[in-house]
C-alpha cells in the first residue's frame, strides 16, 4: 500500500462497528470520518480536461439528458422557492457541527471530489462555479458539456493560497478538505464569509442513504432550485420503493456481503454503510452487518447468496481491467470457489464512487445492487 499522504489523500480506515471502507485502483482505503479520493501524483488536469470534453450527442446537464436552464433569481417553476436570509448547517472534521447564513445564492463555488461537483452540474450551476478540481473518473456524458464550462485546476487538490485567490462565495467538498494541513477549519471560512458546505457521509460515523439525499436537498435550497433537487432524491427513492414492491413476492430474502480486497483482508461495507444502507432498504439482509473487516474464514462462514465487489478505477488506470482485478479476489481464488454466490455467477462489481460521498451517483448504486438481489426483476 501507498505511504498516507495529502497528495495521495489516501482514505482513512474507519475501525468503527460497520464501516471500513476501501478504494481500489491504488490500495488506499476510506472511512466516514476522512477521506480523500484519487491519486494526486496520477492526475493530469490536462488529460482530465481532454477526456471529459463532450461529443456533439450530449447535452449539458440533468438525468435524462435534457439541458437544464436555472437561474437562482427565477428558481425553477413547480413552486418550491428558497426565502433568503438562509440559515443552513454542515459537519465538519470529527463531526463537528457548523452554521452558516445564505444572504443568497452562491455566484464563484470553488467544488472539489467527484459527487460535490457531478451534484452542482446536475442541478445545472456551472454558471455558479469558479472552479473544480478533484475528479477521480469522467464525469457522466450527459455532464460533460456542462463541466467543460468549468475551470478545471491543475491542482488535484487546490491549495489554501489557491483558493483563496478565486475568492469564493462557498466551498463544497469533503470533511478531508477542511483539515489544518489542507484548508484548515470550516469555520475559518465562515468567519472571513465564505460558506462551506461538506458531504455528511465524509463527516460523520454512520454513513445513509438520507445523508446523501438531504445533501442534494440542501443544496438545492442552497441555490433555490429546490424542485431540481427534489426531482433527484425522488427518482432514487422510487427506485427503492419500485423494487421493494417487486421483491414482496420473492420467497426469501437474499443474504449479502458487499466487500472490497484490502491487500488479503476485506473491507466489509456493513450496516453503517452508504451500501448496507441499500441492501437493508431494498429487501436484502446483511451477513455480516457488524464487523468492520473479514477475513477468508469469515466470508466462508457467511457463504451469502450474493457477493458485491468494490473496486475503484482512477485517471489513467483502465476501469475493465481494475474491475476484473478486484472480482478475480472471490472468482479466481480456489479458497471461495464452494461459495453459493460463486456457484451461482452471483458475484457483482460495484464501484466505490456509487456507494460512498454518492451523490448524484446514488441513483446507479440502488440499480445495480437493486438488480444484484433480484437479477430477475426489470427495472426498466
Amino acid at each position: 500500500m501507498k505511504t498516507k499522504t495529502l497528495t495521495h489523500l489516501a482514505l482513512t480506515i474507519l475501525l468503527t462497528a460497520g464501516l471500513t471502507v476501501s478504494s481500489a485502483g491504488c490500495g488506499s482505503t476510506a472511512g466516514s470520518n476522512g477521506s480523500g479520493s484519487g491519486d494526486a501524483g496520477r492526475i493530469d488536469a490536462q488529460s482530465v480536461r481532454a477526456d471529459n470534453q463532450a461529443d456533439s450527442q450530449t447535452s449539458s446537464a440533468g438525468g435524462s439528458g435534457e439541458t437544464v436552464q436555472i437561474s437562482s433569481e427565477t428558481g425553477q417553476n413547480n413552486g418550491l422557492r428558497t426565502e433568503y436570509p438562509l440559515t443552513m448547517t454542515t459537519y465538519g472534521p470529527d463531526g463537528q457541527e457548523y452554521s452558516m447564513v445564505f444572504e443568497k445564492a452562491p455566484e464563484k463555488v470553488v467544488a472539489v471530489y467527484q459527487g460535490c461537483i457531478e451534484t452542482l452540474l446536475a442541478l445545472g450551476l456551472e454558471d455558479h462555479i469558479v472552479a473544480t478540481a478533484g475528479l477521480d473518473n469522467e464525469v457522466p456524458d450527459n455532464l460533460k458539456a456542462a463541466f467543460s464550462s468549468t475551470n478545471y485546476l491543475d491542482e488535484f487538490t487546490p491549495s489554501k493560497e489557491t483558493v483563496t485567490m478565486l475568492e469564493p462565495d462557498m466551498i463544497f467538498s469533503w470533511s478531508s478538505y477542511f483539515r489544518e494541513d489542507t484548508l484548515g477549519s470550516p469555520d475559518e471560512w465562515i468567519g472571513s464569509g465564505t460558506n462551506v458546505y461538506i458531504n455528511t457521509n465524509t463527516a460523520v460515523s454512520s454513513d445513509s442513504l438520507e445523508n446523501e439525499f438531504d445533501d442534494i436537498l440542501n443544496i438545492g435550497k442552497i441555490f433555490d432550485v429546490q424542485d431540481r433537487a427534489q426531482a433527484i432524491v425522488d427518482e432514487m427513492k422510487n427506485t427503492i420503493n419500485t423494487v421493494k414492491e417487486m421483491a414482496e413476492e420473492q420467497s426469501s430474502s437474499p443474504s449479502v456481503l458487499v466487500i472490497e480486497n484490502l491487500n488479503g483482508t476485506f473491507t466489509n461495507y456493513g450496516a453503517s454503510s452508504i451500501a448496507g444502507d441499500m441492501v437493508t432498504q431494498l429487501g436484502g439482509t446483511l451477513a455480516n452487518p457488524d464487523a468492520p473487516t473479514l477475513g477468508e474464514e469469515d466470508i466462508i462462514a457467511a457463504d451469502p447468496d450474493v457477493i458485491f465487489v468494490v473496486y475503484m478505477p482512477y485517471a489513467g488506470d483502465d476501469p475493465e481491467t481494475v474491475k476484473q482485478e478486484h472480482l478475480d479476489n472471490i472468482l479466481a481464488d480456489d479458497t471461495f470457489a464452494s461459495l453459493s454466490a460463486v456457484q451461482d455467477s452471483r458475484v457483482v462489481p460495484i464501484m466505490l464512487s456509487e456507494i460512498y460521498a454518492s451523490a448524484t451517483r446514488t441513483q446507479d448504486g440502488i440499480e445495480i445492487i437493486a438488480q444484484g438481489l433480484y437479477p430477475d426483476l426489470s427495472l426498466d
